[in-house]
């Protein structure tokens, strides 16, 4: 424990317990007065629905005083991590399971659906990019199409339940769409399916609402799992940090998969984590922003006859369908990288919220 202690104290995140307060060189602002870094990127980068903040100051510290120690496996500071995870959401550490960013969870359930069989249920259109091994799997893919205003049709996914599911991924908010679901109409709904199949909720995007994790959930309910992120609200995209939330029994079957445990997210990236986890006034900065860049883009979208959907999330799904011009050509005559066409019906695209600067010259370049 004391080896533990003093290896942590050396890279800026021990003191006693979980209190990770040091940072003695660094003045920690209060939120009011915290200024967000606005980077310079060239090309403009709104694909991947990034933190264009970077990742907070705090864990910049913790990761550069970090690299010093990447000469050792990071066991105990994961523990660290997972402590302070099952702290977060009320959970015991037998709750947590680690991953290198959500993706890798994402792989491990799919390979534990897999490992019966049968078909799982999504919706068209949602996050898919995890799905492209299904079929190599034995999965067979169920896409049941949103409803008018882009949200999950939770009635038509449960009635498209038989014998041969295993699981239903449900992403809340939705990406590409930024839609949420009415949280008592996906209690109700989980409770429902859960007596047949497996659950799986990615909340990569719930940060940036005001919605409750369905977290507290998993402690009575083995068939629902839980994916978050620290790639989004936190900045870490490139540091790859993740982790599944699920009864303790189901954590230990989904990690029976890997040949070891908790820990393919490195020492630097763990150090990060956990910094981040502590600065508070960051993510409540990024909300701020993130909320006040998405209503002028809104604003400014809507000005252009672009039809935006309501967004829970930092991106916007919009129409390009009133769009006269070549709007990919657009961005590419002013440098910038947006995403593709989701929905042919209606010319649905997707837009990361950048800096305000970078929104600014976004809607310049469609001008």
């Amino acid at each position: 424990m004391n080896n533990r202690r003093n290896w942590l104290k050396q890279i800026g995140l021990g003191t006693i317990s979980l209190g990770f307060i040091p940072f003695e060189t660094f003045a920690n602002p209060l939120a009011e007065d915290y200024v967000l870094p606005d980077f310079d990127t060239s090309p403009i980068l709104l694909r991947s629905n990034e933190n264009p903040y970077g990742p907070s100051p705090l864990a910049r510290i913790a990761m550069t005083k970090s690299v010093n120690n990447s000469n050792r496996y990071g066991w105990d500071l994961e523990s660290e991590l997972i402590s302070a995870l099952a702290k977060k959401n009320n959970l015991a550490d037998n709750n947590i399971l680690l991953g290198a960013g959500s993706t890798e969870i994402l792989d491990l359930v799919l390979q534990y659906t897999a490992l019966k069989k049968g078909n799982f249920i999504m919706a068209e259109t949602t996050y898919n990019y995890w799905t492209a091994p299904c079929e190599k799997l034995g999965l067979k893919k169920i896409k049941i199409p949103l409803t008018k205003d882009k949200k999950h049709d939770l009635t038509a996914m449960l009635k498209a339940i038989d014998a041969d599911t295993k699981m239903i991924y449900i992403c809340n908010p939705n990406n590409p769409t930024g839609t949420i679901c009415d949280r008592e109409k996906l209690v109700s709904f989980i409770n429902e399916a859960t007596k047949k199949v497996i659950v799986f909720v990615d909340e990569a995007y719930i940060d940036f609402t005001k919605e409750q994790s369905l977290s507290n959930s998993v402690t009575e309910n083995k068939n629902l799992i839980i994916t978050k992120t620290f790639s989004k609200m936190y900045g870490l995209a490139g540091a790859r940090v993740g982790y599944a939330i699920a009864n303790p029994a189901t954590i230990e079957e989904i990690s029976s998969l890997k040949s070891s445990a908790n820990d393919s997210v490195s020492v630097v990236s763990t150090a990060g984590a956990i910094a981040s986890l502590q600065d508070e006034n960051f993510v409540k900065q990024v909300n701020s922003n993130n909320e006040e860049v998405k209503k002028y883009t809104i604003a400014q979208l809507t000005q252009l006859n672009l039809t935006c959907i309501p967004s829970y999330s930092n991106f916007l799904y919009f129409s390009l369908e009133n769009y006269k011009k070549d709007y990919f050509k657009q961005l590419e005559n002013h440098n910038i990288l947006g995403t593709k066409i989701y929905e042919e019906n209606g010319k649905w695209t997707r837009i990361t919220i950048g800096t305000m600067n970078e929104m600014q010259l976004f809607i310049a370049a469609l001008k």
